[in-house]
């Protein structure tokens, strides 16, 4: 048995847990907590490790306004810092705001050539403007605006797109979150896979709370599973995303369907009804009282290398 083949064996049954820890969907007025400079986010993701996730998914964003920042000298101000402080996996997004073309999204992951990027795998309606109206004032001007122009957005992922991101990044020997906001875009990654574009095994994220993406009822849940089940068989590591207050709910059931759970302040500011989490090592230690008490273990970012058949983090541009 190859030696990644017994990694992979001894890892069965552990949890990878994710943590996404800024994003591109709160802005800065809904929580003082939510990192913003890259000395914030390189904490926020270091603490988040030594918490218990193994992978951190990382988006950038200007330090002065807060806004979403996609240029590659945005990331290299906060990426090596994190790689020498951990060994937690880094993921880096190219889904970048639904605002930004292709080739500017996937700019980061091409430049740094992460064990894992982000692929959204299809277009959405990408609503966030009913979280306008939460708010009497701002304390950015473009935050308002950024979310009521999403009555009138579709975030583009067209077949063109995601084939262009995977040209750009799999000579890397980068390997993919797929992003799956709804049942279609399972049958878009099973198109990509009939073709050869992509190699198991898959890592797909199911996401659910978007408004535009399919819902939060468990039976939503229980629907995604079992067609990722029906596409892919044994193929693809199965994880969770659940927006806002469904996040712990939709993790718990990922993990008693015998998933994975992606945490964080880009997906919730929560940290239970009504009490902002101070940082994502909140959600972290939340999520892993949930999988220890489930009578599961997390899996360290080795054992979720082995698992997602990643290259290493010796193998990375940064």
């Amino acid at each position: 048995m190859a030696e990644q083949d017994k990694k992979a064996a001894k890892s069965a049954g552990k949890v990878i847990v994710t943590c996404a820890v800024t994003g591109a969907i709160h802005t800065p007025t809904m929580s003082p907590h939510l990192p913003i400079t890259p000395d914030q986010i390189a904490e926020d993701a270091i603490k988040a490790a030594e918490a218990g996730a193994a992978i951190l998914h990382l988006h950038a964003r200007n330090p002065e306004t807060g806004r979403p920042d996609q240029t590659p000298e945005a990331f290299g101000r906060f990426l090596p810092r994190i790689k020498q402080s951990t060994n937690a996996v880094i993921n880096i997004t190219t889904g970048g705001s639904p605002y930004m073309k292709v080739e500017e999204r996937v700019l980061p992951a091409e430049t740094y050539q992460p064990e894992v990027a982000s692929l959204n795998m299809g277009s959405i309606n990408f609503g966030l403007f009913h979280l306008a109206a939460k708010y009497d004032s701002f304390k950015h001007d473009w935050e308002k605006q950024h979310l009521e122009a999403t009555r009138d957005l579709v975030f583009r992922n067209s077949f063109k797109d995601i084939e262009y991101i995977l040209e750009t990044c799999y000579g890397n020997g980068t390997r993919f979150e797929f992003e799956c906001y709804d049942i279609a875009h399972l049958y878009n990654l099973a198109h990509f896979a009939d073709r050869g574009l992509v190699k198991p095994p898959f890592f797909v994220q199911s996401v659910f709370g978007l408004l535009g993406g399919i819902g939060t009822h468990p039976e939503d849940v229980t629907h995604m599973k079992r067609t990722a089940d029906r596409l892919f068989g044994t193929d693809f590591r199965w994880s969770v995303l659940g927006a806002g207050g469904s996040q712990l709910r939709i993790a718990a059931q990922s993990l008693a369907m015998g998933g994975n759970v992606r945490v964080g302040l880009e997906d919730s500011l929560w940290a239970g009804k009504g009490k902002l989490a101070t940082e994502s090592a909140d959600q972290v230690r939340m999520v892993r009282s949930i999988v220890e008490g489930l009578g599961l273990e997390l899996a360290t970012p080795d054992e979720a290398r082995a698992m997602l058949s990643l290259k290493g983090g010796d193998a990375v541009a940064f």
